[in-house]
């Protein structure tokens, strides 16, 4: 899948104000490039903290179709496919980590599955922070 992405080190507070300034900039550069939007917004974590403190690195990725040369602000890459567990959360973010992450992260624990370090957070349906009617697809990549 070829994405536009943005990358950062911050940590878990901090990725609202991130995704609130880095998604319009990112849409904006897509549209100035002609690229065609293809997908919903995943944001990928690598070693995701399990505190409010830590700082990991996570990648802003809009999924684009790109069929031209590409020299702007951000990376166009290729995001690769992962072994995963996943598993769907609908609500607002902040039983995002409680209701969603935790039941799956269970899951993973009790098959005796080991995590890579990788996680994605795919929105398919997006309303606002605040709102129930938000879909998120939570990826946890596995070790094989």
């Amino acid at each position: 899948m070829t994405v536009l992405s943005a990358e950062r080190t911050i940590t878990i507070p901090m990725i609202a104000h991130a995704s609130a300034q880095l998604c319009p900039a990112l849409l904006r550069e897509a549209e100035q490039h002609g690229f065609l939007i293809d997908g919903p917004w995943i944001f990928v974590s690598h070693d995701l903290p399990t505190d409010q403190h830590t700082e990991f690195r996570v990648e802003f990725c809009l999924p684009v179709s790109a069929g031209i040369p590409y020299q702007g602000n951000y990376a166009l890459k290729s995001l690769a496919p992962i072994l995963c567990a996943s598993g769907r959360y609908n609500g607002p973010l902040q039983d995002l980590f409680s209701d969603g992450y935790g039941p799956l992260l269970r899951s993973i624990t009790s098959a005796g599955h080991v995590l890579s370090g990788e996680s994605r957070e795919i929105y398919h349906r997006w309303q606002g922070p605040d709102l129930r009617d938000n879909q998120i697809e939570i990826q946890f990549g596995l070790r094989q």
